[in-house]
């Protein structure tokens, strides 16, 4: 093992994206393989918005295995953890550095100890899910430092069992979860159901409602729904199984309007189901609600979806839009809604894809005081804009899968002291 000298030091870094499910996971048969009750699809977002990005490195010099997640150190003792290095430790293989003459043996890795610092571009544990970017980004660039033989299929098999939604930010595109039936978990794992560029019209917007920390942890609150909640299992054998092939044909045959309709009717039952755990867990918030009815209300009055709503364990809310002109109407209503505080700079209030806010024909903040009540208000009192209750919005779209990041500037760890920059 090693070099020369036992100065060497190995590095990998990756960024993986995040996933926002449409058919949502909710309740484990298996809480320690974190195994699910039902399938689930989600649509994975542009990592160039929404991403985890990790650096590993592995130095005969390092005396513990170390984390920092956004600069602070947490601790690698938890299970999760522990679970996803043994499973890629037990499959590492020979690595060799040629130009920097280091030579790793597969058995040397058990032996060997790692530095690993990671950094998401979006907040954490809000409902974002910053767990599944995070899991996924381990998993992955500790798999390219280790030179694994498995795909990405198999990989996720391993962030699964870390974070459930992990197992999803494998892939690009439109991914599945197959809930498996195996008791050691073997067939619980991802496959894509369709790559980024399959439905590429597709526009999303999320409003950040609540960048903070949710009052109570997916895991926590899916561990009482399925203690608890009456209708839990009717969605996971009856419901869930149906919506699966609807939504898949949805997708292949780019059926906008069902494609919407199970999106919102899902969402809508997840939260139901939380409302029916005991106690009962509140994910969404007001503003939250007033979201779903101004996309509701302006769906109805075109006949036809032009946005499907979905919110995960938080009270942000994902929009997807048919398409780039929707989306400008999208922004459009939701700036009317929803306008920043006084003050606030437009470019941190809509972030990621600036050429929506351009379509929107929205260059200022002036702009946004100037926009006209949407059509589908004027026949109705037009309700009381509420200021301040969205953080920002970020624009985005269905983005690729994980990569590796081969420019080393891009490097969370220094070189040569394998500690954060």
């Amino acid at each position: 093992m090693g070099a020369k000298s036992e100065k060497w030091m190995l590095m990998v870094t990756a960024r993986t994206p995040t996933n926002i499910a449409v058919i949502k996971y909710w309740g484990k048969r298996d809480e320690k393989l974190i195994l699910p009750i039902n399938d689930s699809i989600s649509v994975t977002l542009d990592p160039n918005h929404l991403c985890t990005t990790t650096t590993v490195s592995v130095s005969p010099s390092f005396v513990e295995d170390r984390m920092w997640l956004n600069g602070k150190e947490i601790s690698l003792q938890g299970g999760r953890f522990q679970s996803c290095l043994r499973e890629i430790r037990a499959r590492a293989n020979d690595v060799e550095d040629k130009k920097k003459g280091i030579k790793i043996k597969k058995e040397d890795w058990q032996k060997l100890h790692l530095h690993i610092a990671s950094y998401n571009n979006f907040p954490t544990a809000a409902g974002l899910a910053s767990s599944a970017a995070g899991l996924a980004c381990l998993v992955f660039s500790l798999a390219k430092l280790m030179n694994l033989k498995e795909d990405n299929s198999q990989l996720s098999a391993i962030a699964r069992q870390g974070s459930g939604s992990a197992c999803r930010s494998l892939y690009g595109g439109f991914v599945k979860w197959i809930m498996g039936k195996e008791e050691n978990g073997s067939d619980s794992l991802a496959v894509q159901l369709a790559d980024e560029k399959h439905w590429d019209d597709l526009v999303i917007i999320i409003a950040v409602v609540c960048a903070r920390q949710k009052e109570t942890s997916s895991t926590s609150g899916m561990r009482d729904t399925v203690e608890t909640s009456a209708l839990i299992q009717h969605r996971a054998k009856e419901v869930v199984p149906k919506r699966i092939i609807e939504m898949e044909n949805a997708i292949q045959n780019h059926d906008f309007p069902s494609f919407a309709r199970l999106a919102c009717t899902d969402s809508n039952q997840f939260h139901a189901v939380c409302l029916d755990t005991h106690p009962p867990i509140f994910y969404m918030n007001d503003t939250s609600h007033r979201i779903i009815s101004c996309v509701e209300k302006w769906n109805r009055a075109e006949g036809t979806p032009q946005v499907a709503y979905t919110f995960d364990a938080g009270p942000n809310a994902v929009m997807i839009a048919r398409n780039r002109k929707t989306a400008a109407l999208l922004l459009q209503r939701l700036l009317y809604n929803f306008p920043p505080q006084p003050g606030t700079d437009l470019d941190s209030y809509v972030i990621g894809d600036k050429s929506i806010l351009e379509d929107a024909g929205v260059k200022h903040m002036k702009g946004v005081e100037a926009l006209a009540p949407p059509p589908e208000t004027k026949d109705n009192i037009v309700g009381e804009k509420s200021k301040g209750d969205v953080s920002y919005f970020i624009c985005t779209r269905p983005g690729g899968g994980p990569v590796v990041l081969s420019d080393e500037t891009h490097a969370l760890l220094d070189p040569i002291t394998g500690l954060p920059n």
